[in-house]
């Protein structure tokens, strides 16, 4: 039973992955308006090198929160209602479609957060020796938010309130990984704060648990 568990995941994850390469969505469309959106700030602000670099940090996770959201809306609108039903007479598990459309998403936010990173270093002189807490920042970040989407792309989806409603799902619900991920970066240049990175770890889980006892319930209802 686990073993079909985990090759269901992995073909679901597959599956969104394949799709998002033939479309390229996120390659050709996130992840340039990221980098313009992370340009802007400094042409706003102006060339100020302490201005950039204070805000630097802060700017690159409200980047990836914002476009983690249209990554989300992506995955709420890739199956069809045929495709739906032809995946329930398949009899792919419940949970095993949420962790494996989570699993595919989590990687194309980690994709995204890593060259936004890069971005964010060239465009505001962050020193890179002050961040060895994104190494766990950022997976914590792109799983959240993956999990985020997952579950309310279903929620949307089972309520029939289409793609719109998920970014009112998802934004105030991303505010703790935020807080987290800007405060654990921030204050790890004194030493690190072990308890924000702690609240991203439990937002993740029980993210994770909610996502895992919902599956079942929401794909009855759709």
């Amino acid at each position: 039973m686990p073993d079909r568990f985990w090759h269901q995941t992995a073909a679901i994850a597959r599956r969104d992955l394949d799709r998002e390469r033939r479309s390229g969505e996120v390659a050709w469309i996130t992840i340039p308006f990221g980098a313009i959106a992370l340009l802007l700030v400094p042409l706003a602000v102006g060339i100020n090198q302490d201005v950039l670099s204070r805000i630097g940090t802060g700017m690159l996770f409200v980047v990836v929160m914002l476009f983690g959201v249209l990554t989300a809306v992506r995955r709420t609108n890739m199956e069809t209602p045929a495709q739906r039903d032809a995946i329930a007479l398949l009899g792919v598990d419940p949970v095993a479609e949420f962790a494996g459309k989570a699993m595919a998403s989590a990687v194309l936010l980690l994709v995204f957060e890593v060259l936004m990173g890069v971005v964010a270093l060239t465009l505001y002189g962050l020193d890179i020796s002050e961040w060895g807490w994104m190494t766990l920042v950022l997976p914590l970040t792109a799983i959240g938010l993956a999990e985020l989407g997952t579950i309310s792309g279903a929620i949307a989806t089972s309520i029939n309130a289409g793609p719109a409603l998920v970014p009112l799902l998802v934004t105030p619900l991303a505010i703790p990984l935020l807080l987290g991920a800007t405060q654990t970066v921030e204050l790890g240049r004194d030493g690190g704060n072990l308890s924000w990175l702690l609240l991203m770890a439990a937002v993740v889980l029980s993210l994770a648990i909610v996502g895992v006892l919902t599956a079942r319930p929401l794909q009855e209802t759709r």
